[in-house]
């Protein structure tokens, strides 16, 4: 796929992996639709710096109101979505055996459902034009599991099987759908981790160091131009789950 010209919308795109994809794109002569419940100015000064067209909604993917707004926005707007890159999600991280309930929904609801909210509207529109690209954001975790992540390794997991099962149903159409897997990705979560956690961390990956937002970021541009890729998921971690 050639993306100059084309439309993506990056969901969770006020920081971090969203937003290093989103300008990725922008890069590449793609025009930006920016999603995030925050305000994301420096990213979207960015973009139009770039040359291209960036537009902002705000709208939390947990709620379905929100989500429906959105939709209703980009059709004001005249967007015609090519490429969707469901990135937002949320985590809460506790032993499985001390998670509450509401910790669990809560974060299948925003990572999961939330992508199912985002993605069943565009992919009908996909299926319709016969083209179009889906990238969801999974994880290692939703791979091998994590301790203290059951909810998050779920709902990873969950997208995972989401992806698949929407690439063998798109493919008819040439829509197109796969994930990515990233491991240990530098990050203000990461940030919080001593440095003491994160040597020993660095020492379980082969190539020793945690992974940049850029380096995702070029594997969701990889994902998007090869045409012949669907229903794969990307590890990106450097070597840690091989």
């Amino acid at each position: 796929m050639e993306l100059k010209g084309k439309t993506v919308l990056v969901t969770g795109s006020s920081r971090g992996l969203g937003a290093a994809i989103a300008v990725a794109f922008a890069q590449k002569g793609a025009n930006v639709v920016l999603n995030a419940r925050h305000e994301p100015e420096k990213i979207e000064k960015q973009i139009q710096a770039l040359g291209v067209k960036c537009y902002f909604i705000k709208a939390d993917i947990a709620d379905a109101a929100a989500v429906d707004q959105m939709m209703t926005k980009i059709t004001e707007l005249g967007l015609q979505i090519d490429i969707l890159v469901n990135n937002a999600g949320i985590n809460r991280d506790q032993l499985f055996m001390q998670m509450n309930e509401d910790d669990f929904c809560k974060v299948i609801d925003t990572n999961l459902v939330g992508t199912y909210r985002v993605t069943q509207p565009l992919f009908k529109q996909m299926l319709t034009k016969r083209a179009g690209v889906i990238i969801n954001l999974a994880s290692v975790v939703g791979v091998h599991g994590n301790l203290g992540q059951a909810n998050y390794a779920a709902s990873k997991a969950g997208m995972i099987g989401l992806t698949k099962s929407i690439a063998k149903e798109g493919a008819r159409r040439n829509v197109r759908c796969n994930a990515i897997a990233p491991g240990m990705i530098q990050s203000d979560m990461t940030k919080e981790i001593n440095e003491r956690r994160q040597k020993e961390i660095k020492k379980q990956i082969p190539l020793r160091r945690l992974g940049t937002p850029d380096e995702v970021a070029q594997c969701a541009l990889f994902l998007a131009e090869n045409d012949y890729l669907t229903g794969e998921v990307l590890t990106v971690d450097g070597g840690m789950t091989m």
